[in-house]
């Protein structure tokens, strides 16, 4: 049950998100739905490792840099999943800021 309320939140929060900033976008609520687990995924296997690996950067940059791990994040997830794009313009510093 807390792994379906997590993945609920997770699509709401990338359907808001795609709503909001013009670059991101789905092709169908099926991308959505499988986004939302991708994302899920990759922020539960791939970016606690790159939290710690990038841990002295993240502390020099006084915390700033953890924005370029959430940005990786998207990007793992946009190029997995077929339907989910993530511009790489300006939609980009508004998504990192909306997920931090």
């Amino acid at each position: 049950m807390k792994f379906l309320v997590h993945w609920l939140v997770i699509a709401l929060a990338l359907w808001v998100t795609a709503a909001i900033l013009p670059g991101v976008g789905f092709a169908s609520t099926t991308a959505l739905a499988i986004a939302a687990i991708v994302l899920g995924l990759v922020n539960a296997l791939v970016r606690p490792v790159l939290t710690i690996l990038t841990l002295p950067i993240t502390i020099l940059t006084l915390g700033l840099f953890y924005l370029l791990v959430n940005g990786f994040a998207f990007f793992l997830a946009s190029k997995i999943v077929p339907g989910f794009e993530v511009a790489a313009t300006g939609g980009r510093c508004w998504e990192l800021l909306s997920w931090a």
